[in-house]
């Protein structure tokens, strides 16, 4: 039976380190990349300098401000983080052809048989790290196992800069001692309804039956039954096509106020134009995504004739679902916008959506 060579790439704080790169005098200061003081916007990434107070991703930056008041914010330049991804991932492509992107700052490899012959999934993770560096002055964590889950897992254990292998015959011990919320796709809710019934790490997870996971999670519980037991059977593969591309805002104060909302909404649909335009993706549905005070979440979306050409055209769709929502007559505390309906590769042989002359 072939075992499979698995890495995980997870860049180090990635915006923040780009912005201590370009900027010498922010190097072991507490960066936060994202939304300024004073406005409504969350955070993107921060530097490790500022995680220690308690900083971290898609915390409003109202909340990071209070926590690290001497910490310096600055806004995304996701051009700037484009480019340097792209460098990271040619890197990548010379040492094996199936890589699997996440985002910007991760990817999946199978080194199984890579380019370079060489032996060693770890060996290939040292290098790339040691490549990632020298061409870039950034740092990234490896983590390096025989599937998916456990790699993804080990690039998390040892960060900034980490390195760790978790090999066939220790990943039973790893994952008895794994603590619950460590495991990848357990959230904090689920984390603690696992906790509500006794479930503190891997070990006892796996005292659970088949029939027990899928009776309080449904299908999730096959999931947790197999990764519990190191089964992972998804492979790395390239080029996954997108579906949709989108940004959602966390506001920093539930409001009801539609003149903020608009304002909010119009400066989403530009962030995701230019996300568009970056990755030189073009859709015809726009989808609005409502989160209420009281966490109920809801969705709408309209698909038009023609892929949408501006940011201005988003903006004029996503508000045009929004009065079809109870915003304004009731707090909102999430606002998303996304595009979708992206047209299939040439090359794509899979089902395709007809069209009736009705």
């Amino acid at each position: 039976m072939l075992v499979h060579k698995i890495i995980h790439i997870d860049m180090d704080a990635f915006y923040a380190a780009i912005e201590q790169r370009d900027n010498p005098h922010l190097r072991g200061k507490p960066v936060i990349v994202g939304g300024m003081p004073g406005s409504r916007g969350v955070v993107a990434t921060a530097s490790y300098e500022a995680r220690k107070f308690g900083v971290h991703s898609a915390m409003p930056t109202g909340m990071a401000q209070k926590l690290c008041p001497h910490g310096i914010f600055m806004l995304v330049r996701m051009d700037v983080y484009c480019v340097e991804s792209e460098r990271i991932r040619k890197i990548f492509l010379e040492y094996t052809d199936l890589v699997e992107p996440l985002s910007l700052d991760e990817a999946y490899l199978d080194v199984t048989h890579n380019k370079k012959d060489i032996p060693s999934a770890t060996w290939v993770a040292k290098e790339l790290q040691k490549r990632i560096y020298t061409e870039t002055r950034l740092t990234a964590s490896a983590g390096v196992s025989f599937n998916m889950f456990l790699a993804k897992i080990a690039s998390g254990m040892h960060k900034p800069s980490g390195l760790t292998v978790i090999t066939p015959d220790q990943a039973d011990d790893f994952i008895c001692k794994l603590p619950i919320d460590d495991f990848w796709g357990v959230g904090k809710v689920t984390a603690d309804k696992f906790r509500s019934v006794g479930v503190h790490n891997g070990a006892d997870l796996k005292k659970l039956s088949l029939a027990d996971l899928v009776m309080a999670f449904g299908k999730s519980g096959i999931y947790y039954y197999n990764i519990v037991r190191g089964i992972d059977d998804r492979t790395v593969t390239p080029d996954m096509p997108r579906k949709s591309l989108g940004r959602e805002l966390t506001l920093q104060y539930d409001t009801d106020q539609m003149d903020e909302m608009l304002k909010l909404l119009d400066d989403l649909s530009m962030e995701v134009w230019e996300m568009l335009h970056e990755e030189k993706l073009s859709g015809r549905t726009v989808t609005l995504k409502l989160k209420y005070d009281d966490f109920t979440s809801i969705t709408r979306q309209q698909s038009l004739n023609e892929s949408v050409d501006s940011a201005k055209v988003i903006f004029k769709v996503a508000s045009g679902l929004m009065k079809k929502t109870e915003a304004g007559k009731r707090k909102v505390r999430l606002l998303g916008v996304s595009v979708s309906g992206f047209p299939q590769p040439e090359n794509d042989n899979g089902p395709v959506q007809l069209s009736f002359p009705f």
